[in-house]
């Protein structure tokens, strides 16, 4: 179980790299993506504010990923380790399950869409999952460690 938060970080540093990497071929990946509309509006403001923007996303993904990866290295304190950990599966379910609502509510599903928001709600679980049980055998240790002293 607890390989699950570290698999959900790596699977963040993935989408990360893949952000990165889809930079080389922006206009390809903002359609395959299904963001060129709105990547388009942003590009009139600015013709760097879609790559600004995915770089940002890039970054988001991977801060996700290294919170998951190193969750449980003790000799690492990562602030607010719990709440970031649980707050990550709220996004990813929220956006997977939204996804899902919204497109059910207008008759407009999509296979790509679909997928997308299947990973991110098995993100979202591979945090959640990972992170319960995590938290859940360092609050028995620490109950073991009280009472032996």
């Amino acid at each position: 179980m607890r390989s699950l938060l570290k698999l959900g970080g790596y699977c963040n540093l993935v989408i990360s790299l893949l952000h990165i990497a889809g930079l080389f071929w922006a206009k390809e990946m903002f359609r395959v993506t299904g963001v060129s509309e709105p990547m388009g509006q942003l590009s009139a403001l600015h013709s760097s504010l879609p790559y600004l923007l995915t770089a940002f996303v890039a970054i988001i993904f991977a801060l996700f990923g290294i919170y998951a990866i190193y969750a449980e290295d003790e000799r690492i304190k990562l602030p607010f380790k719990q709440n970031v950990i649980y707050g990550i599966a709220i996004i990813y379910f929220l956006r997977g399950f939204g996804e899902w609502i919204a497109h059910a509510a207008l008759h407009s599903v999509n296979a790509t869409e679909t997928l997308y928001s299947s990973i991110a709600i098995a993100i979202g679980a591979m945090y959640g999952l990972g992170g319960w049980y995590l938290f859940k055998k360092t609050k028995t240790i620490h109950q073991t460690k009280e009472i032996r002293r």
